[in-house]
């Protein structure tokens, strides 16, 4: 009866991600509450106070997990916060894109810069940014959306081959199954199935688009906050290949840095419009990790975690990545990522890395399937559920040839 309850509190959390649209409430609440309410339970039905400390040394183990996933994403998202309201990364843009280019050439390097960007910013930011550069061209309403689906891809490819640019990876990184000098191998995978997909999508494709260029100020401070972001991410990968330093003290050593020259640069008022920046991260998507890491902890506690073992144990690695990754189109690759981390089956590196790059991807087949769709549906007028629908095959064969690319590489690098 009482694992009954707990498993209809894990798949109301599950309907309340899939039907957020639909019914308005925020998913992060939802699963933040019930994630709370599942462990309330666990210790009120635990019967004795020896069970009672069992159940609250899991509770630990599990906030452990979640303080160091938070401490990082906030630390990565106060940079791109600033950068982002000081208007650095539109000047970054106006500097790689011509004011006139063709619509074919545009539709390449909206995909290679989303695909980059991703790499170091977290998703929503990326998406934001790549959509923001489409207002700035005239096009018409299907390249739009065509470009629009080219962004949601190419961001979420993006993200796999570093553990800055997405949460899955990060995930996977922090749990020890992949090193980040294997993750980088990703990056070309995925840079040639988004090329392939923008390829696709520029076949007929004609004419020439303009922009206007926009002015923005910036402070020679700001310059200096976006180079410490980019060397902290830099010190990141090499302390952590050469002396094992976990990437979540670097970050905050690289945000302390950031404060301190705000703190010399500025006046104390203008001190605290910096710290103001941390404020500025989206809490709703912390708050939804949370929720959902407390719920999955709560699954592996009760058992349940053992079933998915031993379906995803039915097949062969490979086969069973390719299809979980097809699966986070309509569920959250977050809660199924780290649900599989609780189970910890036995994989290789390759596999590893097959998974990392399929959850990370595969969100892409269904607009519902990954914040940057979600993002891109509110965003974008033309792009809908159904009209995304017509983009499925291309983005099925470039999704199918990326995780093909992966396990080649991934078994002859890494065997």
């Amino acid at each position: 009866m009482l694992h009954t309850f707990l498993i209809s509190l894990a798949v109301l959390a599950l309907l309340s991600i899939v039907l957020e649209e639909v019914t308005h409430i925020n998913k992060a609440k939802t699963t933040l509450f019930l994630g709370c309410i599942a462990w309330i339970t666990l210790f009120i039905a635990s019967g004795s106070p020896e069970k009672s400390k069992l159940v609250g040394e899991e509770l630990n183990e599990n906030l452990l997990e979640i303080a160091t996933l938070w401490l990082f994403l906030m630390s990565t998202m106060t940079f791109v916060a600033y950068l982002n309201a000081k208007g650095m990364i539109q000047v970054l843009v106006q500097k790689i894109f011509p004011q006139q280019v063709s619509v074919r050439m545009l539709m390449i390097q909206v995909g290679m810069f989303s695909l980059v960007l991703s790499t170091f910013c977290d998703n929503v930011t990326a998406t934001l940014v790549s959509l923001g550069l489409l207002t700035t061209f005239n096009l018409d309403k299907q390249m739009r959306r065509r470009m629009a689906v080219l962004i949601i891809f190419a961001v979420n490819s993006g993200g796999v081959a570093l553990i800055t640019g997405d949460v899955t990876t990060l995930m996977i990184f922090l749990a020890g199954k992949v090193h980040i000098s294997e993750l980088l191998i990703l990056f070309i995978p995925a840079g040639i199935s988004v090329m392939l997909l923008a390829i696709l999508f520029s076949l007929k494709a004609e004419g020439h688009v303009s922009t206007t260029p926009i002015e923005q100020n910036y402070n020679t401070v700001d310059i200096v906050i976006g180079v410490i972001f980019f060397t902290t991410i830099v010190l990141t990968m090499v302390l952590n290949v050469l002396f094992g330093v976990p990437p979540v003290l670097t970050f905050l050593f690289g945000l302390s840095v950031m404060f301190l020259v705000g703190r010399t640069n500025k006046s104390k008022t203008e001190e605290v419009q910096v710290l103001e920046y941390i404020r500025q991260v989206e809490f709703d998507t912390l708050l939804f990790f949370l929720g959902i890491l407390l719920l999955v902890g709560m699954l592996k506690e009760i058992g349940t975690l053992n079933l998915l073992t031993e379906v995803y144990g039915m097949y062969n690695p490979s086969i069973s990545n390719f299809f979980t990754g097809v699966g986070s189109a309509l569920l959250d690759n977050v809660p199924l990522t780290a649900a599989l981390l609780k189970a910890d089956p036995v994989l290789t590196t390759a596999q590893w890395l097959g998974l990392t790059y399929s959850v990370g991807v595969g969100g892409s087949l269904l607009i519902i399937g990954s914040a940057s769709g979600i993002i891109a549906m509110s965003k974008v007028e033309e792009l809908t559920f159904v009209s995304y629908l017509k983009y499925v095959p291309a983005l099925l064969l470039c999704y199918c040839i990326g995780y093909g690319l992966t396990l080649f590489l991934a078994n002859n690098i890494h065997g």
